[in-house]
């Protein structure tokens, strides 16, 4: 018997694969399926069932195109209304995949239809728990999801589904139970969710907020909705395509991956409502790319930035990639439901600029020169989340967080030149491309971010952030 943890780094995402004398089921996979059955063929073992924890709103799940591969049955909790065929599970139904048993436990709250599946060994002895997204470590499922879909669904309410689902289905289990949540740190599912991926129960009682033994209903609906920012865009859209169906990722690759020459490419993008998604290096980027496109390095937290940014699952895309990475930008994409990729340019921005066709570039700095050439009375434009701001900061900088730069675009200077900066350097040439893409160009990008910055005389105001003030 083996439980295997299979974590996705640029999305913090954890899917599970459980073996026992020749089953196997699979929890919560990703779109791409072929790494599942490979481990199942590796072993002998036949997929049995492919376990849901909830129809997932930040990434597009593989349950569909495994259980046509595999012949595995699809499994849901309560409630859940697929449109296709699956097993909905009763309230503590058991499962049996080999000598280990799958019970599932309905525990609504992050969603209706939310479920965890306690794992049993042969002796009788009960292992670990896979919580999905109602128990992560360090945090819970955040509430305010479901209520996308349906109005009177408030995130109150389903707070209040999740306190009672903590205390009277999960808190009562063993302490040395292992937790097996959906995420870890840099989801958008939780708002303080650790860089560990598992624990046991019995700590998480002792160190996670949401499972103080002394709490009130009250009092875990107020903390667990404070500073809880809007989810992004395009996680109903996600949901929708876990609940309805979508196309095989096969046939997605397929139909994406379609080398354009640069007159092809041209062609393409100017039939509008295309974007040009430019996923290379960002130090590439900015010495020259194709004007109007926009950079989401590859290199990054990609996928989620997509989603987050350009927002419609459905928006066309035309991309220029480095060389030998076609496949894997489209398999990244369709993640998070950008399956309408339209080709990408063959030979890259080399072969843009040999066909003769225009480059743009961003004007773009060291943090020796940005201390060098900082002023006064200069601007400076930090594209870090409000926390990471707070607790240090340029001197006087402007806070206008990328998250929110399709709202907040307006908001930055444009009779003068600005410095714009993240903690890196990456999501700052990501601002920047969608402000010349809406027509602002007098940005001056500060390479490697707060990071170099901190390294210079540059002076820097330091914050305890209030929400960790006792």
């Amino acid at each position: 018997m083996k439980i295997e943890q299979i974590y996705t780094g640029c999305i913090a995402q954890a899917a599970y694969y459980l073996e026992s004398n020749g089953e196997a089921a699979i929890f919560d996979p990703l779109r791409e399926v072929q790494p599942y059955l490979d481990k199942a063929q590796k072993d002998n073992a036949k997929i049995k069932y492919i376990f849901e924890t909830h129809f997932h709103a930040d990434f597009v799940s593989g349950h569909i195109d495994l259980a046509q591969k595999s012949g595995g049955k699809i499994v849901y909790g309560p409630t859940a209304a697929p449109e296709f065929e699956a097993i909905i599970a009763t309230d503590n139904q058991e499962f049996k995949v080999g000598d280990y048993t799958v019970k599932a436990i309905h525990t609504p709250g992050h969603t209706l239809e939310s479920t965890c599946y306690l794992l049993t060994d042969a002796n009788g002895k009960q292992h670990g728990i896979i919580t999905g997204d109602t128990l992560f470590i360090g945090d819970v499922g955040r509430p305010d999801l479901a209520q996308a879909l349906t109005e009177e669904l408030t995130q109150e309410k389903l707070a209040s589904y999740l306190f009672d689902s903590l205390r009277n289905k999960i808190m009562p289990l063993a302490d040395d139970l292992i937790v097996y949540p959906s995420h870890g740190a840099g989801s958008a599912c939780g708002k303080n969710m650790s860089k560990e991926t598992t624990d046991t129960l019995g700590n998480q009682k002792k160190t996670n907020y949401a499972l103080r033994a002394d709490m009130t209903k009250e009092e875990f609906t107020k903390e667990l909705l404070d500073g809880l920012g809007a989810p992004p865009a395009y996680f109903p859209q996600n949901v929708m395509l876990n609940i309805k169906g979508y196309e095989s990722l096969d046939t997605v690759i397929k139909n994406s991956k379609i080398a354009l020459s640069a007159a092809e490419f041209e062609a393409v993008a100017n039939q509008g409502d295309v974007v040009v998604l430019d996923v290379r290096h960002e130090n590439d980027f900015v010495k020259a790319h194709i004007p109007n496109s926009i950079f989401i390095g590859i290199q990054g937290n990609f996928a989620p930035w997509v989603g987050s940014l350009l927002r419609d699952v459905n928006q066309k895309l035309l991309l220029v990639i480095p060389e030998g990475r076609e496949e894997e930008t489209i398999t990244r994409l369709s993640r998070v439901g950008f399956d309408h990729v339209l080709g990408y340019l063959n030979g890259g921005i080399d072969a843009w600029t040999t066909a003769g066709f225009e480059t743009d570039a961003i004007a773009s700095i060291s943090p020796e020169t940005f201390a060098n050439q900082l002023k006064a009375d200069s601007i400076v434009v930090d594209a870090r989340k409000p926390g990471e701001f707070e607790a240090e900061h340029v001197e006087n900088a402007i806070n206008l967080p990328l998250d929110n730069v399709n709202e907040n675009f307006q908001s930055v200077p444009k009779d003068r030149d600005f410095f714009l900066h993240c903690a890196g350097g990456y999501r700052s040439v990501i601002m920047a491309s969608i402000l010349k893409s809406r027509g602002i160009h007098n940005m001056i990008n500060v390479e490697k971010g707060m990071n170099g910055i901190k390294q210079t005389s540059v002076n820097c105001t330091q914050f305890v952030c209030p929400s960790t003030q006792k």
